[in-house]
Protein backbone atom coordinates (compact mmCIF):
# COMPACT_ATOMS: atom_id res chain seq x y z
CA UNK A 1 0.00 0.00 0.00
CA UNK A 2 2.76 2.29 0.71
CA UNK A 3 4.12 1.83 -2.55
CA UNK A 4 0.53 3.54 -4.23
CA UNK A 5 0.75 5.97 -2.11
CA UNK A 6 3.91 6.97 -3.17
CA UNK A 7 3.27 7.19 -6.88
CA UNK A 8 -0.06 8.93 -6.25
CA UNK A 9 1.92 11.60 -4.55
CA UNK A 10 4.25 11.68 -7.60
CA UNK A 11 1.71 12.15 -10.02
CA UNK A 12 -0.48 15.03 -8.18
CA UNK A 13 3.03 17.03 -7.78
CA UNK A 14 3.79 16.64 -11.22
CA UNK A 15 0.79 17.54 -12.08
CA UNK A 16 0.48 20.41 -10.12
CA UNK A 17 3.92 21.92 -11.05
CA UNK A 18 3.15 21.53 -14.90
CA UNK A 19 -0.50 22.19 -14.60
CA UNK A 20 -2.97 20.20 -14.85
CA UNK A 21 -5.60 22.23 -17.47
CA UNK A 22 -7.15 20.10 -20.10
CA UNK A 23 -6.58 21.13 -23.50
CA UNK A 24 -8.04 20.15 -26.59
CA UNK A 25 -5.25 18.18 -28.44
CA UNK A 26 -5.73 20.21 -31.42
CA UNK A 27 -4.19 23.41 -29.25
CA UNK A 28 -1.25 21.44 -27.35
CA UNK A 29 1.79 22.73 -28.01
CA UNK A 30 4.91 20.50 -27.98
CA UNK A 31 6.02 21.00 -24.47
CA UNK A 32 1.78 19.93 -23.52
CA UNK A 33 2.10 16.88 -25.46
CA UNK A 34 5.65 15.68 -23.89
CA UNK A 35 4.41 16.57 -20.01
CA UNK A 36 0.80 15.01 -21.13
CA UNK A 37 2.61 11.79 -22.09
CA UNK A 38 4.78 11.73 -18.83
CA UNK A 39 1.61 12.21 -16.74
CA UNK A 40 0.36 9.51 -18.41
CA UNK A 41 3.41 7.17 -18.04
CA UNK A 42 2.99 8.14 -14.56
CA UNK A 43 -0.30 6.90 -14.00
CA UNK A 44 0.79 3.08 -15.81
CA UNK A 45 3.59 3.13 -13.54
CA UNK A 46 1.54 3.96 -10.54
CA UNK A 47 -0.96 1.10 -11.48
CA UNK A 48 1.32 -1.52 -12.01
CA UNK A 49 2.96 -0.84 -8.43
CA UNK A 50 -0.46 -1.03 -7.16
CA UNK A 51 -0.89 -4.36 -8.98
CA UNK A 52 2.65 -5.80 -8.06
CA UNK A 53 1.64 -5.06 -3.71
CA UNK A 54 -1.89 -6.75 -4.90
CA UNK A 55 -0.10 -9.47 -6.04
CA UNK A 56 2.57 -9.65 -2.88
CA UNK A 57 -0.64 -9.54 -0.74
CA UNK A 58 -1.61 -12.39 -1.91
CA UNK A 59 1.58 -14.08 -1.61
CA UNK A 60 1.99 -13.12 1.72
CA UNK A 61 -1.15 -15.13 2.54
CA UNK A 62 -0.34 -18.24 0.33
CA UNK A 63 3.15 -18.65 2.10
CA UNK A 64 1.53 -17.85 5.80
CA UNK A 65 -1.00 -20.39 5.19
CA UNK A 66 1.57 -22.69 3.79
CA UNK A 67 3.76 -22.90 6.51
CA UNK A 68 1.02 -23.05 9.22
CA UNK A 69 0.30 -26.26 7.30
CA UNK A 70 3.66 -27.16 7.65
CA UNK A 71 3.80 -27.08 10.78
CA UNK A 72 0.74 -28.97 11.57
CA UNK A 73 2.00 -31.61 9.62
CA UNK A 74 5.08 -31.86 11.27
CA UNK A 75 3.19 -31.80 14.79
CA UNK A 76 1.31 -34.73 13.67
CA UNK A 77 3.73 -36.99 11.96
CA UNK A 78 6.16 -39.50 14.13
CA UNK A 79 10.24 -38.96 13.67
CA UNK A 80 12.35 -41.42 12.83
CA UNK A 81 16.16 -41.29 13.16
CA UNK A 82 18.74 -43.96 12.30
CA UNK A 83 22.01 -42.83 14.04
CA UNK A 84 23.31 -45.90 15.95
CA UNK A 85 19.99 -47.86 14.88
CA UNK A 86 16.27 -47.64 13.92
CA UNK A 87 14.22 -45.19 16.71
CA UNK A 88 10.27 -44.18 16.01
CA UNK A 89 8.92 -41.22 18.14
CA UNK A 90 5.53 -40.64 18.07
CA UNK A 91 4.82 -36.71 17.02
CA UNK A 92 3.44 -36.16 21.32
CA UNK A 93 6.32 -37.65 21.93
CA UNK A 94 4.67 -40.23 24.23
CA UNK A 95 5.66 -43.24 22.48
CA UNK A 96 9.00 -44.64 21.02
CA UNK A 97 10.81 -47.61 20.07
CA UNK A 98 14.03 -48.53 18.76
CA UNK A 99 15.41 -51.68 17.13
CA UNK A 100 18.80 -52.86 17.85
CA UNK A 101 20.68 -55.98 18.31
CA UNK A 102 24.14 -57.97 18.66
CA UNK A 103 26.24 -60.87 16.77
CA UNK A 104 29.04 -62.90 18.15
CA UNK A 105 30.22 -65.33 16.18
CA UNK A 106 33.11 -67.19 18.18
CA UNK A 107 35.84 -69.86 17.11
CA UNK A 108 37.78 -71.96 19.15
CA UNK A 109 40.96 -74.46 19.20
CA UNK A 110 42.70 -76.07 22.18
CA UNK A 111 46.52 -77.10 23.69
CA UNK A 112 45.28 -80.57 24.64
CA UNK A 113 46.21 -82.14 27.96
CA UNK A 114 43.91 -84.29 30.09
CA UNK A 115 40.71 -83.06 29.12
CA UNK A 116 38.30 -84.39 25.66
CA UNK A 117 37.97 -81.35 23.90
CA UNK A 118 37.28 -80.38 19.93
CA UNK A 119 37.72 -77.14 18.86
CA UNK A 120 34.62 -75.51 16.93
CA UNK A 121 32.94 -72.39 15.95
CA UNK A 122 29.52 -70.74 17.48
CA UNK A 123 27.15 -68.04 17.58
CA UNK A 124 27.50 -66.88 21.08
CA UNK A 125 25.25 -64.58 20.93
CA UNK A 126 22.33 -63.51 17.99
CA UNK A 127 20.09 -61.11 19.59
CA UNK A 128 17.42 -58.85 19.04
CA UNK A 129 16.53 -56.11 21.12
CA UNK A 130 13.39 -54.21 20.85
CA UNK A 131 13.10 -50.81 23.49
CA UNK A 132 11.09 -47.67 23.99
CA UNK A 133 8.92 -45.99 25.78
CA UNK A 134 4.83 -46.18 26.55
CA UNK A 135 2.88 -43.71 28.35
CA UNK A 136 5.17 -42.93 30.77
CA UNK A 137 6.72 -46.86 31.22
CA UNK A 138 10.52 -48.26 29.93
CA UNK A 139 9.97 -51.48 28.14
CA UNK A 140 12.60 -54.13 26.71
CA UNK A 141 12.16 -57.37 25.31
CA UNK A 142 15.35 -58.58 23.89
CA UNK A 143 15.44 -62.26 22.50
CA UNK A 144 18.95 -64.53 22.16
CA UNK A 145 18.51 -66.56 18.94
CA UNK A 146 21.84 -68.50 19.75
CA UNK A 147 20.22 -70.08 23.16
CA UNK A 148 17.63 -71.40 21.70
CA UNK A 149 13.93 -70.84 20.82
CA UNK A 150 11.08 -69.55 22.82
CA UNK A 151 11.05 -68.78 26.12
CA UNK A 152 14.76 -70.60 26.63
CA UNK A 153 16.21 -67.18 24.44
CA UNK A 154 15.02 -64.74 26.70
CA UNK A 155 17.11 -61.88 28.11
CA UNK A 156 16.05 -58.69 29.00
CA UNK A 157 12.52 -58.61 29.58
CA UNK A 158 10.52 -56.01 31.58
CA UNK A 159 8.96 -52.83 32.23
CA UNK A 160 10.08 -50.00 34.21
CA UNK A 161 9.38 -46.75 35.32
CA UNK A 162 11.54 -43.61 37.61
CA UNK A 163 10.02 -43.48 40.88
CA UNK A 164 11.16 -42.16 44.56
CA UNK A 165 14.29 -40.84 42.45
CA UNK A 166 15.32 -44.15 40.35
CA UNK A 167 13.61 -46.06 38.40
CA UNK A 168 11.67 -49.70 39.19
CA UNK A 169 11.95 -53.08 36.76
CA UNK A 170 9.51 -55.42 37.17
CA UNK A 171 10.04 -58.67 34.91
CA UNK A 172 13.46 -60.84 33.61
CA UNK A 173 16.58 -59.25 34.05
CA UNK A 174 19.46 -59.53 35.97
CA UNK A 175 20.06 -59.38 40.15
CA UNK A 176 22.09 -56.17 40.78
CA UNK A 177 24.84 -58.23 42.28
CA UNK A 178 28.76 -58.78 40.77
CA UNK A 179 30.32 -55.83 38.60
CA UNK A 180 31.26 -57.68 36.01
CA UNK A 181 27.83 -59.25 35.64
CA UNK A 182 26.20 -56.31 35.42
CA UNK A 183 28.58 -55.02 32.58
CA UNK A 184 27.25 -55.52 28.86
CA UNK A 185 28.40 -58.63 26.94
CA UNK A 186 29.21 -55.91 23.92
CA UNK A 187 31.95 -54.31 26.44
CA UNK A 188 32.96 -56.82 28.84
CA UNK A 189 36.94 -57.07 28.25
CA UNK A 190 37.44 -60.95 27.81
CA UNK A 191 35.00 -62.83 26.10
CA UNK A 192 33.92 -64.45 28.63
CA UNK A 193 32.92 -63.13 32.08
CA UNK A 194 34.99 -64.10 34.94
CA UNK A 195 33.97 -66.83 38.04
CA UNK A 196 32.34 -64.19 40.31
CA UNK A 197 29.30 -64.50 38.47
CA UNK A 198 27.36 -66.39 36.58
CA UNK A 199 29.98 -67.92 34.45
CA UNK A 200 30.71 -69.35 37.95
CA UNK A 201 29.48 -68.57 41.23
CA UNK A 202 25.42 -68.35 39.76
CA UNK A 203 26.22 -71.04 37.25
CA UNK A 204 22.84 -70.54 34.74
CA UNK A 205 21.17 -68.46 36.76
CA UNK A 206 22.34 -64.77 34.89
CA UNK A 207 18.65 -63.12 34.30
CA UNK A 208 15.82 -63.60 37.06
CA UNK A 209 12.26 -63.12 37.53
CA UNK A 210 11.51 -60.66 39.95
CA UNK A 211 11.37 -57.02 40.78
CA UNK A 212 14.01 -54.12 41.51
CA UNK A 213 14.70 -51.16 42.36
CA UNK A 214 17.79 -48.82 41.17
CA UNK A 215 18.98 -45.26 42.14
CA UNK A 216 22.05 -43.38 40.80
CA UNK A 217 23.49 -40.43 41.19
CA UNK A 218 27.25 -38.79 39.74
CA UNK A 219 28.94 -40.75 42.12
CA UNK A 220 26.79 -43.79 43.75
CA UNK A 221 24.72 -46.40 42.87
CA UNK A 222 22.24 -48.27 44.77
CA UNK A 223 19.93 -51.06 44.10
CA UNK A 224 18.29 -53.94 45.02
CA UNK A 225 16.11 -56.95 43.64
CA UNK A 226 13.51 -59.83 44.60
CA UNK A 227 13.57 -62.62 42.55
CA UNK A 228 11.81 -66.01 41.51
CA UNK A 229 14.89 -68.88 40.70
CA UNK A 230 12.52 -69.81 38.11
CA UNK A 231 14.10 -69.82 35.00
CA UNK A 232 11.80 -68.31 31.80
CA UNK A 233 10.85 -71.26 30.69
CA UNK A 234 10.27 -72.89 33.64
CA UNK A 235 7.04 -74.42 34.51
CA UNK A 236 6.86 -73.62 38.41
CA UNK A 237 8.74 -71.60 41.24
CA UNK A 238 11.99 -72.79 41.60
CA UNK A 239 12.17 -70.72 44.98
CA UNK A 240 13.06 -67.27 46.26
CA UNK A 241 16.31 -64.92 45.99
CA UNK A 242 17.00 -61.00 46.89
CA UNK A 243 20.05 -59.08 46.11
CA UNK A 244 21.77 -55.89 46.47
CA UNK A 245 24.73 -53.83 45.43
CA UNK A 246 26.27 -50.36 46.47
CA UNK A 247 28.74 -48.33 44.13
CA UNK A 248 30.77 -45.10 45.39
CA UNK A 249 32.81 -43.83 42.92
CA UNK A 250 35.35 -40.72 44.80
CA UNK A 251 37.23 -39.83 42.01
CA UNK A 252 35.11 -39.31 38.44
CA UNK A 253 36.70 -35.86 36.33
CA UNK A 254 35.86 -37.76 32.96
CA UNK A 255 39.65 -38.40 32.34
CA UNK A 256 39.81 -40.24 35.78
CA UNK A 257 38.06 -42.87 37.77
CA UNK A 258 38.33 -44.62 40.96
CA UNK A 259 35.41 -47.08 41.58
CA UNK A 260 34.33 -49.19 44.78
CA UNK A 261 31.30 -51.12 45.76
CA UNK A 262 30.18 -53.90 47.65
CA UNK A 263 27.17 -57.02 46.63
CA UNK A 264 25.31 -59.37 48.32
CA UNK A 265 22.86 -62.10 47.43
CA UNK A 266 20.71 -64.99 48.79
CA UNK A 267 19.05 -67.97 47.03
CA UNK A 268 16.40 -70.03 48.82
CA UNK A 269 15.55 -73.27 46.68
CA UNK A 270 12.50 -74.88 46.68
CA UNK A 271 11.48 -79.01 47.12
CA UNK A 272 12.01 -80.89 44.08
CA UNK A 273 13.64 -77.37 42.33
CA UNK A 274 16.71 -77.48 40.22
CA UNK A 275 20.56 -78.15 41.98
CA UNK A 276 22.23 -74.94 42.67
CA UNK A 277 25.60 -74.95 41.60
CA UNK A 278 28.74 -73.12 41.12
CA UNK A 279 31.03 -74.76 37.81
CA UNK A 280 33.46 -72.88 36.04
CA UNK A 281 34.66 -73.97 32.68
CA UNK A 282 38.47 -73.04 33.05
CA UNK A 283 39.89 -73.22 29.86
CA UNK A 284 37.16 -70.70 27.79
CA UNK A 285 33.86 -71.50 26.48
CA UNK A 286 33.00 -75.11 25.09
CA UNK A 287 36.50 -76.37 26.88
CA UNK A 288 36.77 -77.95 30.02
CA UNK A 289 34.69 -77.27 33.02
CA UNK A 290 34.80 -78.34 36.78
CA UNK A 291 32.07 -78.44 39.45
CA UNK A 292 32.94 -76.34 42.40
CA UNK A 293 30.15 -76.63 44.67
CA UNK A 294 26.11 -77.83 44.64
CA UNK A 295 22.85 -77.99 46.54
CA UNK A 296 19.91 -79.95 46.07
CA UNK A 297 16.79 -78.34 44.86
CA UNK A 298 15.98 -79.28 48.49
CA UNK A 299 13.18 -76.90 50.42
CA UNK A 300 15.92 -75.27 52.64
CA UNK A 301 19.05 -75.51 50.98
CA UNK A 302 20.54 -72.41 49.87
CA UNK A 303 23.46 -70.22 48.86
CA UNK A 304 24.53 -66.84 50.77
CA UNK A 305 26.78 -64.87 48.90
CA UNK A 306 28.85 -61.38 49.20
CA UNK A 307 31.30 -59.74 46.95
CA UNK A 308 33.43 -56.47 47.03
CA UNK A 309 34.82 -54.66 44.17
CA UNK A 310 37.36 -51.93 43.23
CA UNK A 311 37.92 -51.29 39.17
CA UNK A 312 39.53 -47.78 38.26
CA UNK A 313 40.29 -45.95 34.60
CA UNK A 314 43.37 -43.80 34.28
CA UNK A 315 43.96 -42.15 30.65
CA UNK A 316 44.39 -45.22 28.38
CA UNK A 317 45.24 -47.83 31.37
CA UNK A 318 41.81 -49.85 33.18
CA UNK A 319 41.76 -52.07 35.70
CA UNK A 320 39.19 -53.99 37.44
CA UNK A 321 38.92 -56.74 40.36
CA UNK A 322 36.58 -58.28 42.39
CA UNK A 323 36.24 -60.74 45.53
CA UNK A 324 33.33 -62.88 46.04
CA UNK A 325 32.46 -65.84 49.07
CA UNK A 326 29.67 -68.06 49.02
CA UNK A 327 28.01 -70.44 50.81
CA UNK A 328 26.19 -73.11 49.61
CA UNK A 329 24.55 -74.18 52.30
CA UNK A 330 22.17 -77.74 53.68
CA UNK A 331 20.26 -78.49 56.36
CA UNK A 332 21.23 -82.03 56.26
CA UNK A 333 24.84 -82.06 55.10
CA UNK A 334 27.90 -80.00 55.91
CA UNK A 335 28.02 -76.12 54.33
CA UNK A 336 30.36 -75.41 51.20
CA UNK A 337 32.35 -72.62 51.57
CA UNK A 338 33.47 -71.30 47.96
CA UNK A 339 35.80 -67.67 46.98
CA UNK A 340 36.38 -66.49 43.78
CA UNK A 341 38.37 -63.59 42.69
CA UNK A 342 40.03 -62.01 39.92
CA UNK A 343 41.58 -59.01 38.76
CA UNK A 344 42.06 -57.74 35.11
CA UNK A 345 42.98 -55.26 33.51
CA UNK A 346 43.96 -53.09 29.77
CA UNK A 347 45.79 -50.86 27.96
CA UNK A 348 44.69 -49.16 25.00
CA UNK A 349 47.69 -48.74 23.01
CA UNK A 350 46.72 -45.88 20.72
CA UNK A 351 45.18 -43.68 23.32
CA UNK A 352 41.22 -45.01 24.28
CA UNK A 353 40.02 -44.37 28.06
CA UNK A 354 37.04 -46.61 29.13
CA UNK A 355 33.94 -44.09 30.40
CA UNK A 356 32.09 -44.79 33.65
CA UNK A 357 28.47 -45.30 33.57
CA UNK A 358 27.29 -43.22 36.56
CA UNK A 359 23.80 -44.84 36.84
CA UNK A 360 24.72 -48.51 36.35
CA UNK A 361 28.27 -48.45 38.41
CA UNK A 362 30.24 -50.25 35.42
CA UNK A 363 32.58 -49.03 32.50
CA UNK A 364 31.60 -49.02 29.07
CA UNK A 365 34.15 -49.10 26.05
CA UNK A 366 36.33 -46.49 24.74
CA UNK A 367 34.79 -44.43 22.45
CA UNK A 368 36.57 -45.17 18.54
CA UNK A 369 38.21 -42.52 16.50
CA UNK A 370 38.78 -42.75 12.84
CA UNK A 371 41.79 -45.01 12.96
CA UNK A 372 40.78 -47.44 14.84
CA UNK A 373 41.45 -48.36 18.80
CA UNK A 374 43.85 -51.51 20.16
CA UNK A 375 43.39 -52.96 23.56
CA UNK A 376 46.31 -55.12 25.17
CA UNK A 377 44.03 -57.60 27.72
CA UNK A 378 44.79 -59.66 30.15
CA UNK A 379 42.92 -61.29 33.64
CA UNK A 380 43.57 -64.22 36.56
CA UNK A 381 40.70 -66.10 37.48
CA UNK A 382 40.54 -68.29 40.71
CA UNK A 383 37.69 -70.28 42.21
CA UNK A 384 37.66 -72.70 45.11
CA UNK A 385 36.01 -75.03 47.42
CA UNK A 386 37.64 -74.60 50.87
CA UNK A 387 35.79 -77.55 52.53
CA UNK A 388 37.15 -79.72 49.47
CA UNK A 389 40.60 -80.09 49.33
CA UNK A 390 41.82 -79.58 46.15
CA UNK A 391 38.62 -78.55 44.58
CA UNK A 392 39.97 -75.68 42.97
CA UNK A 393 40.19 -73.94 39.44
CA UNK A 394 42.09 -70.87 37.63
CA UNK A 395 43.12 -69.23 34.19
CA UNK A 396 45.03 -66.69 32.92
CA UNK A 397 44.19 -64.98 29.72
CA UNK A 398 45.86 -62.40 27.67
CA UNK A 399 44.09 -61.07 24.84
CA UNK A 400 43.46 -58.44 22.03
CA UNK A 401 40.93 -56.37 21.12
CA UNK A 402 40.63 -54.40 17.79
CA UNK A 403 37.57 -52.14 17.37
CA UNK A 404 37.06 -50.74 14.04
CA UNK A 405 34.17 -48.82 15.01
CA UNK A 406 31.62 -48.37 17.95
CA UNK A 407 29.28 -51.07 16.06
CA UNK A 408 32.69 -53.38 15.34
CA UNK A 409 35.08 -54.93 17.54
CA UNK A 410 37.18 -57.99 17.06
CA UNK A 411 38.98 -60.13 20.18
CA UNK A 412 41.08 -62.30 20.79
CA UNK A 413 42.31 -64.64 23.77
CA UNK A 414 44.60 -67.28 24.82
CA UNK A 415 43.48 -68.66 28.02
CA UNK A 416 45.25 -71.15 30.36
CA UNK A 417 43.20 -73.49 32.51
CA UNK A 418 44.77 -74.92 35.40
CA UNK A 419 42.14 -77.82 37.20
CA UNK A 420 43.76 -78.54 40.57
CA UNK A 421 41.61 -81.44 41.24
CA UNK A 422 42.85 -83.36 38.04
CA UNK A 423 45.91 -81.80 36.78
CA UNK A 424 43.99 -80.86 33.55
CA UNK A 425 46.01 -77.19 32.30
CA UNK A 426 43.94 -77.16 29.11
CA UNK A 427 44.58 -74.53 26.86
CA UNK A 428 42.44 -72.46 24.03
CA UNK A 429 42.91 -69.83 21.68
CA UNK A 430 39.78 -67.84 20.80
CA UNK A 431 38.69 -64.96 18.24
CA UNK A 432 35.65 -63.62 17.75
CA UNK A 433 33.67 -60.90 15.33
CA UNK A 434 30.95 -58.47 17.40
CA UNK A 435 28.70 -56.38 15.61
CA UNK A 436 26.11 -54.37 17.63
CA UNK A 437 24.11 -51.91 16.78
Amino acid sequence: MRHTILATALATALATVLGTTSLAAAAQTPQEREVAELKAQIAALAAKVEELETRTDAQSDINIATRENLDRLSAATPTVSTKGGIKVTSADRKFEASLGGRIHFDAYAFDRDQADVTGTSEFRRARLTLQGKALGWDYKLENDFAAGGGLEGFRDAYIARSALGGKVTIGHFKPYRSMEELTSSNEILMMERPFASATGLFSGRQFQQGVGYLRGGGRYTAGFSVFNLRGASGPRNEGMGYAGRVTFAPVNDGDNTLHFGAWGSHENANKGSADLRASAGYAGRRGPSQTIATVTGTSGDEVTAWGVEAAGAFGPLFFQGEYANASFGQPLGPDQDVTAWYLQGSWHLNGGHKPYKAGTGVFGSAPVADRGLWELTARYDSIENRDVAGLEVSSWILGMNYYVNPNLRFMFNYTRGDNGLTGDETGQYAVRAQFAW
